[in-house]
């Protein structure tokens, strides 16, 4: 018998480093279409926050690669695999299925938050025959809807000076699904949802109250209403008065 070869088990940081790689080579090879994308190309833009400032939709990937290349990626549990004894177990896949007359049909779908824990967070869903086709364009719609999270203090109970929760109550809603979002003093962490939690961490928040109503057991509208919940915090207008009371980052440091 031959005896058996050591297989090179990667980490997480060796794939982060393989995925750096092939990303810089696709920018290499990227032949921007759009105005905005090619003023990045051109590096006449370099700010991340110049392009949400044009109030323009992100139609090319390569413009967030380009400004935000250390945004971090991560997959939301939305589905469910089979278990023993016919219990669930938490998946980032959603599998269903088409019965046809040559048989079943599975079709996967997937949800992607992204986000530099700094300001700016993005989610997205994608659905495909396969898993990793799925997942990339999960990854890729998370990053077209990148926004920009106004971070505070609102929290009558804390008077720190520091952007740690939102600066007021916002809602959200997708679905059947209403969440609130409420300022909460520094130390609380997030009382939300975990995979809310995860999404509010990519976007640099770290304390949060939080009340649903509604099927939350559909995470799906769950993650898309605390995403519209964070939405919300950009549309209400503040003077600058109120910008300083509540310790309000207007803007992402990047």
């Amino acid at each position: 018998m031959k005896p058996r070869q050591n297989r090179r088990k990667f980490s997480e940081k060796d794939r982060a480093d393989m995925q750096r790689e092939q990303m810089l080579q696709a920018l290499e090879r990227w032949v921007p279409k759009t105005e905005i994308g090619k003023q990045v190309k051109a590096k006449t833009i370099t700010n991340f926050g110049d392009v949400v400032n044009t109030g323009k939709p992100i139609l090319e990937q390569e413009i967030v690669d380009s400004l935000l290349p250390e945004l971090s990626v991560e997959l939301l549990n939305v589905g469910q695999s089979k278990g023993k004894f016919g219990g669930g177990k938490k998946s980032i896949w959603k599998q269903t299925q088409k019965k046809t007359n040559e048989g079943n049909k599975p079709t996967f779908a997937a949800m992607a938050a992204v986000g530099n824990r700094e300001g700016y967070v993005g989610l997205g869903y994608g659905k495909a025959k396969e898993t990793m086709p799925a997942r990339e364009k999960a990854t890729r719609m998370a990053k077209l809807n990148l926004i920009s999270v106004r971070r505070g203090c609102g929290s009558w109970a804390c008077g720190c000076k520091h952007a740690h929760s939102v600066p007021f109550t916002v809602e959200g809603k997708s679905g059947s699904v209403i969440i609130r979002l409420m300022p909460a003093p520094r130390g609380t962490s997030l009382k939300v949802n975990k995979e809310c939690q995860t999404m509010l961490e990519l976007a640099g928040i770290k304390d949060v109250y939080s009340k649903t109503k509604g099927k939350t057991s559909t995470k799906i509208n769950l993650i898309m209403a605390c995403f519209n919940a964070l939405k919300e915090l950009n549309a209400m207008k503040l003077n600058e008065t109120q910008l300083k009371e509540l310790k309000i980052v207007e803007k992402a440091n990047t």
